[in-house]
């Protein structure tokens, strides 16, 4: 990102410590644990931890084995405190570069992070990551969906974002980094009554018009497995 975008960052952000609640519990589970089909022995590397919102839920579920790296270190005074200690201020390309602290992972997370690389770089960063996983290792990404028109509003508004993603260009990234693409999926957002609602009127927007997204969501998550071991 630009040295001026990156110097306020932190501000843009308005950094705050999370508090892990049921409704988080529920939504990652159903948007990460159940498809990545995860198991509390697994190791889990987070890339791009923020303020550790996802780390606490690791925690809770019973995980021993896991990572945040990100490389502000403002963010550590933000971190819940129980995982201040799972967490390193690290540009990821120096940690990687420095064989991960000898660890390897069963998986990798990346939240709204991808889109702050080119996709040059994206493809660099897979194959990379593809060499901490164990064997039947999973990177899971979610990014803005530009294949929907409610995707916009995530992609530019924020200008350090450096590329852009629809269900079929993050299967070609991932065939150009090595991966196959087994999975893409809907990050859905807001109450149960408001999901039925957008299940509804997306359904109908896709009887109606003659080229609907296949994905509707605002972002969308993607799973992704090294083709090759």
């Amino acid at each position: 990102m630009g040295n001026e975008f990156e110097a306020t960052y932190r501000r843009f952000k308005a950094y705050a410590t999370p508090v892990l609640a049921a409704k988080h519990v529920r939504r990652f589970d159903d948007e990460f644990w159940t498809p990545a089909g995860c198991a509390a022995n697994m190791s889990v590397l987070e890339v791009g931890c923020g303020t550790g919102l996802f780390l606490a839920y690791l925690e809770a579920k019973g995980l021993g084995d896991f990572l945040g790296i990100d490389k502000d270190p403002a963010l550590a005074g933000h971190l819940p405190a129980t995982v201040a200690g799972k967490a390193r201020f690290v540009d990821v390309w120096e940690f990687l570069e420095q064989g991960a602290d000898g660890r390897r992972f069963d998986r990798v997370v990346m939240t709204d992070v991808l889109e702050h690389f080119t996709p040059s770089d994206a493809v660099r960063l897979l194959r990379a990551l593809a060499g901490v996983l164990n064997g039947g290792g999973r990177v899971v990404v979610r990014v803005p969906n530009m294949g929907s028109p409610w995707g916009a509003g995530y992609q530019y508004g924020d200008l350090t974002h450096k590329s852009a993603y629809t269900p079929d260009s993050m299967r070609q990234l991932a065939l150009a980094a090595g991966y196959a693409c087994p999975a893409v999926y809907p990050h859905r957002q807001g109450s149960p009554a408001r999901r039925v609602l957008d299940r509804a009127f997306h359904g109908l927007l896709s009887r109606i018009l003659m080229s609907p997204p296949e994905i509707w969501s605002a972002n969308f998550y993607a799973i992704l497995e090294p083709a090759e071991r």
